[in-house]
C-alpha cells in the first residue's frame, strides 16, 4: 500500500505547482493591469488639464 500514498503524494505536489503557478500569473497580470490604470488615469488628467486651459 505504499504506492498509493506515494501516488497521492505525488499528486498533491503537483496539484500545488499547478495552482502556485495559476497564482502567480494571476499576480502579474493584476500588477500590469493597475499599472494600465495608473498610466490611463495621469493621460486622463493631463488631457483634463489641457482642457481647462
Amino acid at each position: 500500500m505504499w504506492y498509493f500514498v506515494w501516488v497521492l503524494g505525488v499528486l498533491l505536489a503537483c496539484a500545488f505547482g499547478i495552482i502556485n503557478g495559476l497564482w502567480f500569473e494571476q499576480t502579474e497580470t493584476n500588477e500590469k493591469e493597475r499599472k494600465l490604470a495608473e498610466a490611463n488615469e495621469k493621460a486622463n488628467q493631463a488631457v483634463d488639464t489641457n482642457k481647462a486651459e
